[in-house]
């Protein structure tokens, strides 16, 4: 059971994104992590060379918790559908399932499954609360973690165009 936040300064602002050029093919994430309380802010990014959209995504939520010191009430702002549909209604059954999920009559692994594991980890510490924004419409705290993580993923681009 996730601990309750006892204060306002017990709140942090998560805002992620991630994105790749190609799908699969290099990409980058990045999180805004704002304590209102103290005004502090933490910005971080990376990238990987090879990998995808949805593997960024939840990198850069996962990212963000990490860099958490202590149990908190995040608030957890992503334009991600898929972090969000797999938190809320996904991971819950995945869980139940032995981190299986159902396509037709089969049983299949769990794509990104060491992602959604650790995350699953990490909220375990924290009351978590989600809210989707809207990609690419002028959200300030989106449009820089986008920026971010187009700039972490564009150093592996003419690496990839190498013979």
């Amino acid at each position: 059971m996730a601990p309750e936040a006892k204060t306002a300064a017990d709140l942090v602002e998560l805002f992620t994104d991630g994105g790749c050029s190609g799908n699969p093919g290099p990409g980058g994430w990045a999180f805004i992590l704002r304590h209102p309380a103290s005004n502090k802010e933490l910005e971080r990014s990376g990238g990987e060379q090879e990998t995808t959209n949805n593997r960024m995504e939840l990198t850069a939520v996962v990212r963000g918790f990490e860099a958490l010191k202590k149990p908190s009430h995040v608030k957890l702002m992503t334009d991600s559908v898929y972090v969000g549909k797999g938190l809320v209604e996904w991971m819950p059954k995945w869980k139940a399932n032995g981190w299986r999920r159902r396509e037709g009559s089969q049983w299949k692994e769990v794509k990104n499954e060491d992602l959604w594991r650790r995350l699953d980890e990490l909220i375990s510490l924290h009351h978590l609360t989600y809210i989707r924004v809207a990609g690419h419409s002028g959200h300030p705290e989106n449009d820089r973690c986008d920026e971010l993580a187009v700039a972490a993923y564009q150093q592996f681009l003419g690496a990839r165009r190498k013979p």
